[in-house]
């Protein structure tokens, strides 16, 4: 008996909806469905909700977008207590707002899903968890793109005795007092817990292949007098997220325009010269490619850290020889300690391993590294399934702008398949092919792909399968409402 006729043979239990995820995405996605009054169900693999911030605990971890902006618009928080929140805030924001809106009796914890299969006959999905076997009309994958986190094949690391954790598995019980310390890596995570960490410990080395550019972070504790003005008057808050938009907005913009791009630039600069008075390690620190090729970082403690005598900044890992690391460039450090600030698969989202859609094959095998996704939402040869935070929807704001914009999209084709008798959608490959085509040309000329340095905006076929070329208002106005003239459907018998 084939895979497919076994599942049909199965009894199982049905919801109109599954969304799998129950992060930042799926609590949203829970939260527009509930309302609806639609049937669904929420599939979570952890002891409990969260996403990316119940899953990163490194020390100092917080957002690189102010506190007013990080959240839905329609569940405006008063009470951060950071302008720049930190992990345990937005965590338990998340835990809140699914308490707020009532959708906490519709998540399943500890259902991790393994696979998902699509049924051409019946025109369901069925998805095999840890826990047995559910099945779905639809499927909301709101699994982040920050899902895996990314350790880097070093020649000799099975030599290495010492400790080693990647920092979205910090391991807290592991003391870090007088050891001695790698880092390799120099993204967002490294440089919130580097200055964090760097006093306790022996020696720290810094292994880089490239330096971040690096602005000041304008942050500070919100008073409790604020926060009190924001729960009596709700338009100073709601205010406040418009012009923080506003600017993140002007932020993105500028990156592709030279003139502007160059001021920005400028300004790094002379964050760098300022803070750092030694000259070869300002030179170290200086990056040599275009502000915005690569993620652009903030912190105020970042090179005050960096300049201690204590930490020694050196180019990429070569080698690993025993408890020594060897560098690029033939330096070598002694450590008890690695940590990996690598970051995560995200051009290649490790769930695409477990979608199996109507031709059979996964999505990770129709993708081959370089995905294509219509808007960010749906693909080919996946019918009734959505994804949040797809391809090329990445932009310099806040991750709440983009969940709410695909949430209308979703929601809008659900209510039309409601309304319609709908059975099924299938993306039309014509429409998909132009989109990704429109998309590609449009991001040869901006600084993600030209900005001469080698990011993970870039998949390993040489595309940009990351940015949205666009701005959010773009964005936004193409996911407010759902266009039937791009899918295949196919109507429910009469």
């Amino acid at each position: 008996m084939s895979e497919e006729s076994l599942t049909q043979s199965q009894a199982c239990p049905h919801h109109e909806v599954i969304v799998v995820g129950a992060g930042l995405a799926g609590i949203g996605a829970a939260i527009k469905l509930h309302q609806a009054g639609m049937d669904f169900l929420v599939l979570e693999k952890a002891a409990e909700i969260g996403g990316v911030w119940r899953e990163n605990t490194y020390p100092d971890c917080g957002c690189d977008v102010p506190s007013p902006l990080y959240s839905y618009s329609f569940a405006p928080n008063p009470n951060w207590q950071h302008f720049f929140a930190k992990q345990h805030e937005i965590k338990n924001y998340t835990f809140e707002t699914a308490k707020q809106f009532g959708v906490m009796g519709a998540i399943k914890c500890h259902h991790e899903m393994l696979k998902a299969t699509w049924c051409t006959e019946k025109k369901i999905w069925y998805l095999h968890t840890s826990k047995g076997l559910y099945s779905s009309r639809f499927v909301i994958m709101a699994c982040g793109p920050m899902h895996k986190p990314t350790v880097p094949k070093i020649e000799g690391f099975e030599t290495f005795t010492g400790t080693s954790f990647h920092s979205a598995q910090w391991q807290h019980d592991y003391d870090l007092q007088n050891k001695r310390v790698a880092v390799i890596g120099t993204g967002a995570s490294a440089i919130q817990f580097v200055p964090a960490i760097v006093d306790q410990i022996k020696q720290l080395t810094l292994f880089q292949r490239t330096p971040p550019w690096v602005l000041p972070k304008m942050d500070w504790r919100i008073p409790s007098r604020w926060q009190k003005r924001f729960k009596r008057f709700p338009f100073i808050l709601s205010l406040l997220r418009k012009v923080i938009y506003l600017q993140f907005e002007f932020l993105n913009t500028s990156l592709n325009w030279p003139k502007l791009r160059l001021r920005l630039q400028n300004g790094a600069l002379k964050n760098i010269h300022r803070s750092i008075k030694n000259e070869d390690l300002r030179a170290k620190l200086t990056p040599t490619f275009a502000i915005g090729c690569k993620r652009i970082l903030m912190s105020n403690t970042w090179y005050k850290a960096l300049s201690q005598e204590k930490v020694v900044v050196t180019n990429g890992v070569q080698k690993i020889r025993g408890n020594s690391i060897i560098a690029s460039d033939g330096t070598s450090a002694e450590v008890d300690a690695i940590i990996f600030a690598t970051g995560f698969e995200v051009a290649n989202p490790p769930i695409a391993e477990r979608i199996f859609g109507s031709a059979g094959i996964s999505l990770a095998e129709q993708w081959q590294g370089s995905p294509e996704v219509y808007l960010g939402t749906t693909t080919k040869d996946c019918p009734n399934l959505f994804l949040t935070f797809g391809p090329n929807l990445y932009t310099f704001s806040s991750a709440f702008v983009i969940i709410e914009a695909q949430l209308k999209y979703i929601m809008s084709a659900l209510l039309k398949v409601r309304s319609k008798n709908i059975k099924s959608l299938q993306l039309n490959e014509e429409r998909s092919t132009q989109y990704n085509n429109k998309v590609q040309q449009a991001l040869q000329s901006t600084v993600w792909n030209n900005g001469g340095c080698t990011s993970y905006f870039i998949d390993k076929t040489g595309r940009n399968s990351t940015n949205w070329p666009w701005t959010t208002f773009t964005l936004r106005k193409r996911l407010r409402r759902f266009n039937l003239k791009d899918y295949n459907i196919e109507k429910v018998s009469p």
